[in-house]
């Protein structure tokens, strides 16, 4: 047990060997409640109340994955410049429609966080919650936030939007590509548009271009939101 305490190859192994299990699961059985992020979280949370790891433990070596999480989003700016020509012709609706979402984000949270009489500082930690972790840890630290319930807020919000957003989507009469993806990038950030790049790839450039835009707006949203509680 201590070998694997003091292994900085603990945290990677287990975190991709859950991750691998959890895309197994989901495309051996197809139901959403197996989403390979959600089955690698449990599975990791698992392992360590077993095996009684602390979690500084298995984050000193598992915190070395997340150095691909920049080159990662940089990436999604690929399937983008493919549909550069769409992006163009809709340029005017696409912009109208991250801002809305943003927007929407940021009024939400105000609202739910005078409903449950929310301190400041608990207030400006969930501000950031719909934008990429690379993007929001920063914006929670500039706010003064706790920046580990920000990434968990982060991380719920794009679990569910993975999980979700198709649904919704389809639910709320949604139909138009364009749509779907800036929908899904600005409400999920990454984790939305891996989902969005299964559904097409109309959607998975718009929502690599919401995921970029919308982290610059609520920024500057942050700004102006930020003293309203």
């Amino acid at each position: 047990m201590q070998l694997l305490e003091n292994s900085m190859f603990f945290g990677i192994i287990l975190t991709l060997g859950a991750y691998l299990i959890g895309v197994v699961l989901k495309r051996r059985f197809k139901i959403f409640i197996f989403n390979p992020l959600l089955v690698a979280i449990a599975i990791c949370i698992a392992v360590l109340a077993i095996m009684g790891i602390e979690y500084s433990s298995y984050n000193s070596g598992a915190s070395h994955i997340s150095i691909l999480l920049t080159p990662a989003t940089v990436c999604l700016a690929i399937p983008l410049y493919e549909q550069i020509q769409l992006l163009k012709k809709n340029a005017t609706a696409i912009l109208i429609g991250i801002a809305s979402g943003v927007l929407t984000s940021a009024i939400t949270i105000a609202a739910m966080s005078m409903a449950f009489a929310l301190g400041h500082k608990e207030y400006v930690t969930l501000l950031p919650k719909s934008i990429t972790t690379a993007i929001g840890i920063g914006l929670s630290h500039e706010l003064d936030g706790y920046i580990a319930i920000t990434v968990a807020a982060i991380m719920i919000t794009g679990l569910f939007g993975n999980i979700a957003g198709e649904i919704l989507c389809r639910l709320c009469g949604v139909k138009h590509p364009v749509a779907k993806g800036i929908a899904i990038g600005t409400a999920s950030h990454v984790m939305g548009t891996s989902k969005a790049m299964e559904i097409g790839e109309i959607e998975g450039a718009m929502s690599s271009l919401s995921v970029a835009v919308a982290g610059c707006m609520t920024v500057a949203a942050a700004i102006l939101f930020e003293n309203i509680i």
